[in-house]
């Protein structure tokens, strides 16, 4: 890709990690300042970018790349939560609203702004 959304917009928070949060996977709030990892069609509110002592650093917004299933299309898409990480298209009305910039279907990795 010939530019970068690398830095665009970040913004990162704080939370109580929760059971299963990883970095580099969607997250949901699970109770009160906590995150959890999230399960399949489960709607994240960000991505964990560190795990350390028992908390998350979470994007709750900017660019980031995460791996997908399925289909995604550029352009405006709802996501929701796959199994193992990954993001899919929503199925219906709900899902977290996405700005999808980039995908790379060899290694199923999408661009997306939060």
């Amino acid at each position: 890709m010939k530019v970068s959304f690398q830095g665009f917009d970040e913004q990162v928070t704080t939370f109580e990690a929760g059971s299963g949060v990883t970095p580099g996977a969607p997250v949901k709030v699970s109770a009160n300042g906590t995150v959890a990892a999230c399960g399949a069609a489960d709607i994240p509110c960000g991505v964990a970018v560190n795990v350390r002592g028992g908390y998350a650093g979470v994007q709750l917004r900017g660019y980031v790349r995460l791996p997908y299933s399925g289909s995604l299309s550029l352009g405006r898409q709802l996501v929701v939560a796959d199994a193992g990480g990954k993001i899919k298209a929503a199925t219906g009305s709900t899902g977290l609203p996405v700005l999808i910039t980039d995908l790379d279907s060899a290694a199923s990795t999408a661009g997306i702004i939060l």
